[in-house]
């Protein structure tokens, strides 16, 4: 009888240890600096925060990477994807994201216009091309350093925090 009575706490303590590391885990994103043929930046203005942004997102499930940033710039931007480029940093400070703690790959892309806008405006309020002399002060999410990185390095990628 004792043992019918200690295997309900037994198995809640299994599944609270299980949802702990499923629930506690870093996500996987990626973004973009994505740029046109003739160097202009392409940005994302969040719909939750009014803020403007690189272009990304989470990785869905059984995605790779080189499927997940062309998918996520289509549909946030709706600008046509050309090709990736080099990773500019891997990012992991836990409070870039107030969501979640996400480890973000950053590289850059290079796109083509039109840019036809977001699929999802609850999301992305717009998509607009950027002069690197007309770039928002700062972008949301901490992606500040990350488009940073990437216009000041010339080849080296960075594992950053």
């Amino acid at each position: 009888m004792a043992r019918i009575i200690g295997l309900p706490r037994q198995a809640f303590a299994i599944m609270r240890e299980a949802a702990r590391h499923l629930l506690r885990r870093p996500v996987v994103g990626i973004c973009a600096v994505a740029r046109t043929p003739d160097g202009r930046v392409l940005l994302v203005r969040r719909g939750d925060t009014g803020t403007w942004a690189l272009p990304g997102g989470t990785l869905e499930w059984g995605e790779l990477l080189s499927e997940a940033l062309p998918r996520e710039i289509e549909e946030e931007t709706g600008a046509h994807f050309v090709k990736l480029g080099r990773i500019i940093g891997v990012y992991s400070r836990p409070d870039r994201d107030p969501r979640f703690h996400a480890v973000t790959v950053c590289v850059l892309a290079e796109v083509a216009e039109p840019i036809s806008g977001p699929r999802n405006a609850i999301e992305i309020r717009e998509a607009r091309l950027f002069s690197p002399d007309d770039l928002p002060a700062s972008l949301a999410m901490g992606m500040s350093d990350m488009l940073s990185q990437a216009l000041t390095s010339e080849s080296e990628t960075t594992i950053l925090e």
